[in-house]
């Protein structure tokens, strides 16, 4: 996980300097931005996937399979 906190931190710099170097309002400076979104989105995927079991995942795949269904009582 660590090597995708490093991934954000290049983006976030890379995106500063673009910024002020293209200027705030620039498209340069709105794709550098676009990039660290998607690279900070991929850490909390990866965040959320962490620590469901296999069942659970099966089940987010397969709502409706016999195994993942919820009585109430």
């Amino acid at each position: 996980m660590s090597d995708i906190h490093a991934k954000i931190q290049e983006e976030l710099e890379n995106a500063r300097k673009v910024c002020e170097t293209s200027g705030v309002g620039s498209k340069e400076c709105a794709a550098a931005y676009d990039a660290l979104e998607e690279v900070q989105a991929e850490a909390s995927h990866q965040r959320e996937q962490k620590g469901k079991t296999s069942l659970e995942r099966y089940c987010d795949e397969n709502p409706d399979a016999v195994e993942c269904r919820v009585y109430e009582e």
